[in-house]
């Protein structure tokens, strides 16, 4: 799958989502990372690129959902301080997705059992 990740998404992740043979893009590589883009326009440039967004920003993606449905996909995710098990739970809520285009899609850390 071909994601973006925004510059504030984890780069742990990022590369266990490439090691488990993700395409991913960071804002940071394409360029647009300290340079206070707003969310709309990182969101269009994820669409225009074709890559679904990787955000931990929910609230501000779930209303960029709404406004812009014409995206490439959205994936909101909770802080999650097991990178490792944030994109193994990111690969199976898309692994059997064909299209994420105008899907928003959440991923959430487990809860934890006391």
């Amino acid at each position: 799958m071909e994601l973006y990740a925004d510059e504030n998404f984890p780069l742990r992740v990022v590369e266990e989502l490439r090691r488990l043979g993700h395409d991913v893009l960071t804002a940071f590589e394409d360029g647009r990372a300290n340079q206070s883009i707003i969310d709309r326009d990182l969101l269009a440039r994820a669409t225009a690129i074709n890559r679904a967004l990787l955000t931990l920003n929910r609230i501000d993606f779930k209303r960029l959902h709404r406004q812009m449905p014409d995206h490439a996909g959205i994936i909101i995710c909770t802080e999650d301080p097991d990178r490792l098990g944030q994109a193994k739970r990111i690969t199976a809520a898309i692994a059997e997705m064909v299209d994420l285009r105008g899907k928003l899609i959440r991923v959430y850390r487990p809860a934890t059992v006391l």
